[in-house]
This record gives C-alpha cells, sequence and structure tokens, in this order.
C-alpha cells in the first residue's frame, strides 16, 4: 500500500488515463452547469437591479431572508406543503421499486420478468407534459375514465384537479408510477451482487422464499437502500417544479404551492431576482442540512454512508 502512495503522480495519471477521459464530460457538466452558477448565490444578499448588474447592486445581507421567512404570510404554508409532499413522496415512493424489485427477483419466467421491467421503466422516459395530459385526461369530469367509472355506480362526476384535498394523493401516485420501475433497476443490479451460496444454505436450512427474501435478498441489499434513502430525504424539499406546476391552479394552491412554483411565480414572474434567489439558497442549505445529518446517522447506526 505504501509502495502505490509513493509512485509518482504522473505516472498514477498516465495509468488512470482512460478512466479519467471517461470520467471528464461529467465533470464538465457539473462544474459548467452545477458549480459555475453558484456564484449567482450573492444575488440573494443584494438589491439585484438588471441594469446595474451584480457586483453594482446594493448590498443588503439577509434582508430578503428576513422578508421570506419572518415577514410573508405564506412562509408556512409553503413549508408544509412542500415538506408533505416531500414525505409522502418518500414514505409511498421509496418502498415502491424495493417491493417491485424483490417480486421480480422470485419470478422464474425471464420472458415474463423482461416484460414486466419493460412496462414499468417505460413511463420514466415519458416527459411530465405528456404525464399531466394523460392524468387531466383520465381526471376530466367531462368523459374522463375515473368519472365513467364513478358514474357507472351513479355518482356525480369529480372535479379531481380543482380539489385541493386530491392533489398530493394525485402528484404522488402518479409519481410512484412514473418511478418505480427505473427505481426497480438500481435494486435488480443490487441483488445480482448478492452470494448465491447464502441463498442455497438458507435453502437447506429449510427456509421457504419468503424466509429467503427477508432473511437473505433485503440484508444484502441494505446498503444500497440506506445510500438511496439518504440522497432522497436530502432532496426533500426540492419537490420537482416541472410537474406541479403543471398539475396545479389557484383553486389547489392551499395544498399545491410549493417553494419552487412559489418562487417563478412571486419571484421571477414580478422580477424579483433576489427575494426568489433567497428562497433557492433556504432551500438548498436546508437540503444540506438533511443530507449531512441523514449521512451521519447512518454512519452511526448501519456503518454504511455517503462518505
Amino acid at each position: 500500500m505504501n509502495g502505490i502512495r509513493r509512485r509518482p503522480f504522473l505516472k498514477r495519471l498516465d495509468d488512470s488515463k482512460y478512466l479519467l477521459l471517461l470520467f471528464l464530460p461529467a465533470a464538465l457538466f457539473y462544474l459548467i452547469f452545477e458549480y459555475a452558477p453558484m456564484f449567482g448565490i450573492v444575488v440573494a444578499f443584494k438589491d439585484y437591479n438588471t441594469f446595474a448588474g451584480v457586483w453594482a447592486s446594493d448590498w443588503v445581507g439577509f434582508k430578503y431572508f428576513k422578508i421570506f421567512l419572518f415577514e410573508n404570510p405564506d412562509f408556512l404554508v409553503l413549508l408544509r406543503n412542500t415538506f408533505l409532499i416531500g414525505v409522502y413522496s418518500l414514505v409511498w415512493g421509496f418502498p415502491a421499486p424495493i417491493i417491485l424489485a424483490l417480486l421480480l427477483n422470485e419470478l422464474r419466467s425471464s420472458i415474463f420478468k423482461r416484460t414486466v421491467q419493460t412496462v414499468s421503466y417505460l413511463p420514466h422516459f415519458v416527459s411530465n407534459v405528456v404525464i399531466v395530459s394523460m392524468i387531466t385526461m383520465f381526471l376530466s369530469p367531462d368523459g374522463g375514465l375515473v368519472n365513467k367509472i364513478i358514474g357507472i355506480f351513479g355518482a356525480d362526476p369529480v372535479y379531481f384537479l380543482s380539489k385541493s384535498e386530491f392533489f398530493r394523493t394525485i402528484y404522488v401516485s402518479s409519481g410512484i408510477w412514473q418511478g418505480v420501475g427505473w427505481g426497480t433497476i438500481i435494486y435488480l443490479a443490487a441483488l445480482t451482487a448478492v452470494d448465491p451460496h447464502l441463498y442455497e444454505a438458507a435453502e437447506l436450512d429449510g427456509a421457504g422464499r419468503w424466509k429467503r427474501m427477508l432473511h437473505v435478498s433485503i440484508p444484502g441489499i441494505v446498503p444500497v437502500i440506506i445510500i438511496l434513502l439518504i440522497l432522497n430525504i436530502g432532496g426533500l424539499l426540492g419537490t420537482g417544479f416541472e410537474k406541479v406546476f403543471l398539475l396545479y391552479n389557484p383553486m389547489v394552491y392551499e395544498t399545491g404551492d410549493i417553494f419552487s412554483t412559489y418562487t417563478y411565480r412571486v419571484g421571477l414572474l414580478q422580477g424579483n431576482f433576489s427575494y426568489a434567489t433567497a428562497i433557492g439558497v433556504f432551500n438548498g442549505v436546508v437540503g444540506f442540512i438533511l443530507i449531512v445529518a441523514t449521512n451521519r446517522l447512518a454512519k452511526r447506526t448501519q456503518e454504511t454512508s455517503l462518505w
């Protein structure tokens, strides 16, 4: 090990040149589109004027953070909506691909298994615009499939997309449908790394399929589950803008308005870029705190973490 460390840096660089070339596009992407724009965070601490520019704009410190956190009557509503949608998506959406992967792993027929995989991950490649259009058609009070079924039982049509109590359910359930197949791929890959001898030993001990799944399959993918859980918790307040923006309307703001849509509507459409940036910085800081806290907790309890 010490010999490897003492090898000249240029020699190690030469040995890894092909791996570095493969890594280069990803590194450039994150440098250009993720890290370079972070310089714009300074806008949150200035009274930004488009014509004066970033550096010539007046420095106002935490003015916009105070306005958003303490003077904005909508803050608690936005926090509640963003947090609840994130938590519901995590509670219901996170276990779904794990369960599907475990079930597919038990299938004998490879043809049926591949068919289910293909059908389940196809929605992932469909744009949110198309997904929301489909949801709108299915839930339409005028000829929508769901309301037609309701009509068979003699009930009146329901205006699902105009009722705030249905918004989170529609968002979360459609999100599960979109992401369950794609997430399953990761867990199926992790299951292939489980030692087959463990299954054989469990079978010799008289363990049935359920016990083999419970005591071999699930423990074998626990490290992957923990890592993905940490990443998901880190994005708890980062609920996607596009789908919520396409689904919601003023009648469901009570449960559907979140930080990102509020930022777009109040911060960007009204030209208050400093205010919009302050909201984004707040969101990022909370996400960072969540991911660090979850990572530390996972490291202490399961000895598995991101770092």
